[in-house]
């Protein structure tokens, strides 16, 4: 599985504003709702309750919120680099300002776990995110995101 199997360049969000997680979060679920047809407030009840059972704030400034959907027939991503980091409740208590959202089907064991470990790898290697913290327009982040060693299965 490839990133570019689970995020559209349409789907990157450069300079997302939010004052808050929970507004993060509803606008995620709103780019969510626009690429899956599910309803935003379905999707942002599933991160709310995903939220509640721990942060999905790795640390770092990075969060990779997600919930699974009977309505899906694979997964699919939203890519937000925020305009100001916001508290998320992370490990390291850091706010964060990198956010993968990954949006899978109920069905999807095994590719929704493979697609989590590819988004972490690939977010828990500096050069890649300091390239992202570099970028500011879609284009670019989409290119860094999807780029063939990012997307590789062993990538650092």
């Amino acid at each position: 599985m490839q990133l570019s199997d689970i995020i559209s360049s349409s789907s990157v969000l450069p300079n997302l504003k939010a004052s808050s997680k929970r507004q993060l979060l509803q606008e995620l679920a709103n780019e969510g709702a626009r690429i899956t047809g599910i309803e935003a407030q379905a999707i942002f009840e599933t991160l709310l309750r995903r939220e509640k059972l721990g942060s999905t704030g790795l640390g770092e400034g990075i969060a990779i919120p997600h919930g699974k959907f009977t309505a899906l027939d694979r997964v699919h991503g939203v890519f937000a680099r925020l305009a100001t980091p916001v508290k998320f409740e992370s490990v390291d208590d850091n706010p964060v300002d990198i956010v993968f959202l990954l949006l899978a089907p109920e069905s999807a064991g095994a590719d929704h776990l493979k697609a989590l470990a590819r988004i972490s790898r690939l977010l828990r290697d500096p050069s890649v995110v300091e390239k992202l913290r570099g970028t500011d327009n879609a284009a670019g982040l989409y290119a860094i995101l999807t780029e063939p060693s990012a997307s590789a299965p062993h990538a650092a």
